[in-house]
């Protein structure tokens, strides 16, 4: 069994089944929803990262869940999805009737508040600064006009949870268990966000083409981004307490930046 990832959920191969395990710590809920949803979208033709076929979730008695998927060999060195991709891949979800599966309603930033209760990594200054700038953004967040509607969300698309399939020739969106209903335009903004890690206009062009609708004509779309920001720490703060001094490295830079840079500035990907 090899790691893949590590990032809020560790991916591990398995190599005699061509199978990942996808290793979850906490809300066992999601995961085992992760797999049933994905199940239905591969029934409405959506390109999907696919469950493994009669193989159930597994609950440990720590309450670890692991979930099982087919393995999708990656390119080395990896090939980056454009945008566009994801942006019809979208466009086709959000198009799709209703689920028949109980989805929770999308509340920004309630797992990041979750992990910083959970965790001890950061000074009392910067804990007091990300809860008083969750509130902020959360009262901001209430008063915003949401034009594209309401309905099922990834919740937490973009392009970097595209995994390819070699044998089909085409991506797959992948990382389901934070799928929810909500507002539209949060599918949307994280792809926007991506500018901290490089993404281009013209990239965005092609994603708001792809989809049908340009969030920077809204004007959410500073809000949306800003809780993306926000919403990224979770995952740092979770693999600093494990003791991972990268991840503790990438954390400070971001705080940093958010603290006191702008809000362009770069970070690197975790």
């Amino acid at each position: 069994m090899t790691l893949l990832h590590r990032h809020a959920t560790a991916v591990y191969l398995l190599p005699k089944v061509g199978a990942v395990a996808r290793v979850h710590s906490g809300d066992t809920t999601a995961a085992e929803r992760a797999v049933v949803i994905t199940r239905w979208l591969l029934k409405h033709s959506l390109p999907v990262t696919e469950p493994l076929s009669d193989t159930a979730p597994v609950v440990l008695d720590d309450g670890t869940v692991i979930t099982f998927w087919v393995h999708y060999p990656q390119a080395i060195p990896a090939v980056k999805p454009d945008p566009a991709v994801l942006g019809h891949i979208l466009r086709e979800l959000h198009q799709l009737p209703t689920p028949p599966v109980t989805l929770p309603r999308h509340r920004p930033l309630d797992p990041l508040r979750r992990t910083l209760a959970a965790t001890d990594v950061l000074d009392s200054d910067d804990q007091q600064w990300i809860t008083k700038t969750a509130d902020a953004l959360l009262t901001a967040y209430d008063t915003l006009p949401f034009p594209l509607g309401e309905g099922h969300l990834h919740g937490d698309a973009y392009p970097g949870n595209l995994v390819h399939d070699p044998t089909q020739r085409r991506w797959r969106l992948g990382d389901w268990d934070e799928t929810c209903t909500g507002p539209r335009e949060l599918d949307l903004a994280n792809t926007y966000q991506g500018v901290r890690l490089g993404r281009t206009t013209a990239e965005l062009d092609r994603f708001a083409h792809a989809y049908g609708h340009d969030l920077r004509d809204w004007k959410g779309l500073p809000v949306l981004r800003a809780i993306r920001d926000l919403h990224t720490l979770g995952s740092f703060l979770v693999r600093t307490a494990a003791g991972d001094t990268a991840a503790e490295n990438e954390l400070q830079t971001r705080l940093r930046v958010l603290r006191h840079g702008r809000p362009t500035d770069a970070w690197h990907a975790g």
